[in-house]
């Protein structure tokens, strides 16, 4: 799988060891819209997906979680790597940790019907909602979250990826 681009903070010097969470996203483009995640919460979106179990490969999970946080069934035969961002950084919990991920982006189709979410209680305490957004809007949103628990780097990283579907053609 591709490189899409790298996050790095160079802000590790000092770290002992290291924490390591990928994860897998889905990328849906429908009527030139995005299927993206809101978090009414916040007012941010994300591409559904999540975190990659042990023993999981990145598609089963990218299917999985789009199906938990969207209520969307992946085709799994329209499934297409799309690339990967790769982000390292010291870790906001402990200093002497440093946090990597691999976020694995596909591109894919789902079913016409949509399930019921099965949320984490982080998730339903956001009020994750599935939204199909104009990619403008998603990434003027997203370049304005002021409030959230979350590393920056996250609106960012959807943010870039956004605009390498645009300059590619994805989203014409």
């Amino acid at each position: 799988m591709r490189l899409l681009f790298e996050m790095d903070k160079k802000d590790y010097e000092n770290c002992t060891h290291s924490f390591v969470r990928n994860s897998a996203r889905s990328i849906i483009i429908s009527n030139k819209k995005l299927a993206m995640i809101h978090s009414m919460r916040y007012d941010y979106y994300k591409f559904p997906g999540g975190g990659i179990e042990n023993g999981e490969n990145p598609i089963d999970a990218m299917i999985r979680e789009t199906q938990e946080e969207a209520g969307l069934v992946v085709k799994p035969e329209t499934v297409k790597e799309y690339g990967y961002v790769h982000r390292i950084q010291r870790s906001g919990k402990d200093a002497t940790e440093c946090f990597i991920q691999d976020n694995y982006y596909f591109l894919c189709e789902t079913e016409d019907d949509v399930v019921s979410q099965c949320l984490d209680n982080y998730e339903s305490d956001e009020n994750y909602v599935l939204a199909y957004v104009d990619p403008q809007v998603a990434i003027s949103k997203n370049s304005r979250v002021t409030q959230s628990p979350y590393d920056p780097m996250m609106f960012e990283r959807e943010v870039k990826v956004i605009q390498l579907l645009m300059s590619e053609g994805f989203l014409d």
